[in-house]
């Protein structure tokens, strides 16, 4: 765990503020890539998770941007209401669970609202590399951007398109935009659940291969839950077998019998409670597996997924 000041608050749009994190010591904050994002410790408890923004050279502080949901789970009401220059917060080191490829040739960036956020640092780390991208914001009104004054002084400026959705003759064409394929581009999307969809469909309606197409989801949309039944796990390295009742996760029944996995967003959206199915059908409903993973039924999200089959067999 790393303690943290506050240095800066800033309002970027809309119900959305900026933070600026740097070392509580002075000294400098862990490397990252882009693509990651931190852990943030809140002083209700509450822990939350926001990708980094700024550049990965920048080792003296961490930025991140957050969006007062009214849907949210409270961690961001809590950032927004509480959390004031100065303020002392901790967070952990940067993981990166939507890191850029290797091996691209150009690259296209996609954002809408919030999920500005990630897609900034890649645009950052790619003017660094000096690699060919272009990256297209898409916002509802001019209120709403986040880091459009900062897209606009930055060194990649005339490589951002700013996509306004109140205005027809600059709303996004995707299907125009990706109309041509490369075999070494890749694309990057991340914002609501709508624009990603719609994003992704049309880039695979162009014929874009899908390890070319990448996505970062901040949260999942509700799942019905009124037909869950109820089924049993069993745990591989001890043989003992678990009951989980239709109104439990299987994380959430692991922990009452003291077996701790690595929980985070609890969603299914990050892929950090990611554990190998040994035996049975997951019954997917994360949003972290590529349909062609989830099809494998080799590992499932326990905070979330469920079970096809009477029993699953876990490698714990």
């Amino acid at each position: 765990m790393i303690d943290v000041t506050v240095l800066s608050r800033n309002d970027e749009a809309l119900d959305i503020c900026s933070f600026e994190l740097v070392r509580a010591d002075g000294e400098l904050l862990p490397p990252f890539t882009a693509g990651a994002h931190i852990d943030v410790h809140l002083p209700d408890g509450l822990i939350r998770q926001y990708s980094l923004c700024n550049a990965p050279n920048e080792r003296h502080c961490y930025l991140i941007g957050v969006l007062n949901d009214p849907a949210s789970r409270g961690g961001s009401r809590s950032l927004h209401e509480q959390i004031q220059s100065g303020a002392q917060l901790r967070i952990s080191e940067p993981r990166n669970l939507f890191p850029l490829a290797g091996n691209s040739r150009r690259t296209l960036l996609f954002g809408g609202g919030i999920g500005i956020t990630p897609i900034l640092c890649m645009a950052e780390q790619l003017a660094l590399e000096g690699a060919d991208f272009e990256l297209h914001y898409c916002v509802r009104s001019v209120e709403r951007g986040a880091f459009i004054e900062r897209l606009k002084r930055s060194s990649f400026a005339d490589r951002v398109t700013l996509h306004l959705d109140e205005q027809p003759t600059t709303a996004l064409d995707a299907a125009n935009v990706l109309a041509q394929p490369q075999p070494d581009t890749h694309l990057y999307v991340c914002g609501p659940g709508g624009f990603m969809q719609h994003i992704l469909d049309s880039a695979r309606a162009a014929g874009w291969p899908e390890d070319n197409l990448h996505r970062e989801y901040f949260s999942a949309e509700p799942v019905d839950t009124s037909n869950d039944g109820s089924f049993s796990i069993e745990i591989a390295s001890t043989g003992q077998v678990l009951a989980v009742p239709a109104n439990k996760t299987v994380a959430q029944v692991l922990e009452s019998h003291g077996i701790d996995i690595p929980l985070s967003c609890e969603q299914g959206v990050c892929g950090t409670c990611l554990t190998r199915v040994l035996k049975g059908i997951p019954d997917h409903r994360d949003l972290f597996l590529t349909e062609d993973e989830q099809a494998l039924n080799d590992q499932f999200t326990p905070c979330c997924s469920r079970s096809k089959t009477p029993l699953l067999v876990l490698d714990i």
